[in-house]
């Protein structure tokens, strides 16, 4: 190939590798309610952790070594309860009472919840600017929520929608502390250190916990297999093909760039939601949609750090 085609080539493979792994992440809202239409929540978490651990196995014992060497066993304990524990435990539940593309508009926020957290915790300066993009965005949630009517595949929007919001909390916290490990372990061994806790986590809440959930309603026609299906996808696709293809964009881009691809983390989750699950969304919806996507990309104009160190599971 000549390289006048090659190098142009060769600078659209990190937007293309982060492009798909946006796709990738925006996948996991429609796949986790298939795997809940045939699966308890506590179930659905415990297969998805146990084949990301069986995924991330050949990272475990360079993930011993160094935590001998580096410590800061707290930390990655407090990491991991927030993610995936914490997390994944609100989502999951959350899920079960809102529909994938809603839960997907509500995940817009984490840019802007983790600015808010680092303005607390490491003092990181916000502008005018993002707070009224946060304003307009939460605005947008909030109408998102109360426009919605429960029907057999979203039996209580706001609840679940507001479950959404605290995982997004939980998830803010993570990527706060996964910032103050970063020079101490990779990604790949910090995706290793959740996948490990969560494993341990729901399996014991699976051992000890009963659970009376139902399986949710999605009004379509699927076969059996199609939630355990769901689950090996969940914690083998999303988790290690969404991390690495992320991670080589990373590599390659300033995280500023990396991290703007996450704001279409819901306009893909929308597509997905509305194209597979046949979801449906009334026109003020949209416009709620809308309201929030103009919040975020406010934000995050000019490089704001709000929308940086964005993590996905």
């Amino acid at each position: 190939m000549p390289t006048s085609v090659s190098r142009p080539f060769s600078r659209c493979i990190p937007h293309l590798a982060l492009l798909t792994a946006m796709c990738v992440w925006s996948t996991s809202y429609v796949a986790l309610r298939i795997a809940l239409s045939g699966l308890t929540p506590l179930q659905a978490m415990a297969g998805r952790m146990l084949v990301a651990s069986l995924v991330f196995l050949p990272l475990w014992p360079r993930l011993f070594r160094d935590l001998r060497r580096q410590g800061h066993l707290g930390a990655l304990l407090l990491m991991g309860f927030c993610e995936p524990c914490c997390y994944f435990l609100f989502e999951t539940h959350a899920l079960r009472l809102t529909t994938a593309s809603q839960a997907g508009m509500v995940v817009s926020l984490l840019p802007l919840i983790v600015a808010g957290v680092a303005w607390v915790a490491l003092g990181e300066r916000i502008s005018g600017r993002v707070w009224l993009g946060f304003a307009m965005a939460v605005g947008g949630v909030v109408w998102l929520s109360l426009a919605a009517a429960p029907a057999d595949n979203a039996a209580n929007p706001l609840l679940g929608n507001t479950l959404e919001a605290l995982a997004m909390l939980c998830a803010a916290f993570y990527t706060v502390i996964a910032r103050r490990l970063s020079p101490l372990y990779n990604p790949m061994q910090i995706t290793a250190a959740q996948s490990g806790l969560g494993m341990l986590f729901f399996c014991l809440l699976l051992l000890f916990l009963p659970e009376t959930s139902r399986p949710i309603s999605l009004g379509l026609e699927l076969p059996d297999w199609a939630p355990w299906a769901s689950v090996l996808y969940l914690g083998g696709c999303v988790t290690f093909g969404g991390y690495g293809l992320y991670n080589f964009g990373v590599n390659r881009l300033c995280a500023g760039q990396a991290a703007a691809y996450t704001n279409l983390i819901p306009v893909f989750t929308l597509l997905f939601g509305v194209s597979l699950l046949h979801e449906v969304f009334l026109p003020s919806q949209y416009l709620a949609s809308a309201l929030v996507i103009a919040g975020v990309l406010l934000s995050q104009w000019r490089g704001n750090p709000a929308g940086q160190g964005k993590e996905r599971r």
